[in-house]
């Protein structure tokens, strides 16, 4: 089975922040997680390079477009790999590659009969690059994303006829109530469609900056369309001398802020059913990171930096801090405090601390070796919980609840947390007659962590590894598939002993 996940690509206007952190973490999890069932994965993300955002942000550094997009563009990549991503592919706008595909797919719109040449006039908003009815502005006026006002552009374009797609959509989304998440963006994206769908600018005259239109070099293709494109044309050359869209399209999942909703949800299907591509199989909708109550944006000027955050506590504490505390399809507050007490609270005090005691505790009582497991109540408790949490965690997973997976695995950490202080090894292992029991305890800790170590890999996966490697497990990527993860699947091993997985914050640090 096959499986194709993406993120939008990101508009390098300017720095990276928190937010494109927020969606690459969780299209990172899911791409995870599906490696772990055994599917063939392909996870792609990259930059948004084109634009009249990206020419005045150039513009006002003193550069050229390319170059600005040369200078930041690397920002982004690196920005995946601090956050230990496992993309397959990172593609930009600017690819000779992915620019070609384009024409030919506004080609093959021209060829449907779906583009005319038209004066167009809208509400334009720069900052998110795109036209707004005035009906679905705020109530001053302005754009609801970004805080400021559209202007009024006027311009001869060539047009796209998604008004013509209206009934195809609308029968599409109710045939497959299901492909956009949460149900609350379906609804919105499918109330936009029933509201009436106007014809839309495929091009610009203003700008030079972007593709140019194939049969027209005074216009150059709309961003919009141009970025969309991306999630096909990267199939096309991801792979040198290999073309992988048989293998992977139609996209499994794209996740994406709600921002981006109607350009995914309501023009990017009418384009692919213009052009004659299947539409994606699903589209996750995730909510806006918001610092004290606004949200996070480069135009409102209130963004946090990710390579900060990570150069202080670590990647792998923003990935579990952003999974656990803000749910995918809702919007969530974010902030350094509350980092900080989910990192010394779970990490520290409630995993970091189970492995230090339980590894140092088979080290003190058993000479390092795990020992096997005696018939006893205690281990069959364990064990039932463990693989019930498997069970849980799986399902939430596969539905993309990452918070909900997470909140079943931390419910298993606690009941090891507290099988260590109900059965106190340190007393029992001053009762020769209570050897068996010990065994029973110190094996069910060594078979529950391995069982926690997998369920958490797609969210923490350098601290899953650790665990195993800690517990003597083999960790390869055979060992790490979810098919492993049963409570028999514990191997007689010699652990071993090591600093602190998450040493405690200390107020402020």
């Amino acid at each position: 089975m096959t499986y194709f996940i993406t993120t939008p690509i990101y508009y390098v206007n300017g720095e990276p922040h928190h937010g494109h952190a927020y969606t690459t973490i969780a299209a990172d999890v899911l791409a995870r997680y599906h490696r772990q069932k055994g599917e063939d994965v392909f996870f792609l993300t990259g930059t948004d390079e084109h634009g009249t955002k990206v020419a005045q942000a150039a513009e006002e550094r003193g550069l050229t477009p390319q170059q600005h997009v040369d200078q930041l563009a690397p920002r982004y990549r690196e920005l995946a790999a601090a956050l230990g991503a496992s993309n397959d592919f990172f593609i930009r706008t600017t690819d000779p590659e992915h620019e070609a595909f384009v024409q030919g797919f506004v080609e093959r719109l021209k060829a449907a009969g779906d583009i005319e040449k038209r004066t167009y006039g809208g509400l334009y908003c720069t900052a998110c690059e795109g036209f707004w009815y005035e009906r679905d502005l705020a109530p001053d006026g302005t754009c609801p994303d970004h805080g400021i006002k559209p202007t009024w552009v006027e311009e001869e374009n060539y047009y796209f006829l998604l008004s013509r797609y209206q009934d195809r959509l609308a029968e599409y989304f109710r045939a497959h109530p299901g492909w956009v998440k949460p149900k609350s963006r379906y609804n919105e994206a499918l109330s936009f469609i029933e509201q009436g769908l106007d014809d839309i600018s495929i091009s610009r005259s203003s700008i030079t900056w972007g593709v140019p239109v194939p049969w027209d070099q005074e216009q150059v293709i709309y961003v919009w369309v141009d970025a969309l494109v991306n999630y096909l044309s990267a199939l096309t050359y991801a792979r040198a001398g290999e073309d992988l869209s048989a293998r992977f399209w139609p996209a499994s999942l794209h996740v994406m802020a709600k921002d981006i909703l109607k350009f995914h949800a309501v023009i990017w299907p009418a384009m692919l059913m213009s052009a004659g591509y299947e539409i994606p199989e699903g589209e996750l909708i995730h909510g806006y990171l918001l610092v004290g109550g606004e949200k996070m944006s480069k135009t409102r000027g209130n963004v946090l930096d990710p390579f900060a955050v990570i150069a202080e506590v670590g990647a792998e504490p923003l990935r579990f801090y952003l999974m656990r505390d803000v749910t995918l399809g809702q919007d969530g507050d974010v902030s350094m405090e509350g980092l900080r007490s989910r990192y010394n609270n779970e990490l520290a005090n409630e995993l970091g601390n189970l492995v230090s005691r339980s590894v140092s505790m088979i080290g003190k009582y058993r000479e390092g070796a795990i020992p096997a497991a005696p018939a006893d109540e205690v281990v069959q408790d364990v064990a039932a919980q463990g693989e019930a949490m498997v069970r849980d965690s799986r399902a939430h997973y596969d539905a993309d609840e990452v918070t909900a997976a997470l909140e079943s695995i931390w419910e298993y950490v606690r009941r090891l947390n507290r099988l260590v202080e109900e059965e106190a090894p340190w007393k029992l292992a001053k009762d020769e007659a209570q050897a068996g029991r010990l065994d029973a305890v110190l094996h069910g800790l060594a078979a529950g962590l391995r069982l926690v170590a997998l369920a958490v890999y797609p969210v923490i996966p350098v601290t899953a590894v650790e665990i195993l490697r800690r517990l003597g497990q083999a960790h390869g990527e055979a060992d790490l598939l979810l098919e492993n993860a049963v409570w028999g699947g514990l191997t007689a091993a010699t652990v071993g002993v090591a600093p602190s997985l998450f040493p405690r914050l200390e107020a402020g640090a």
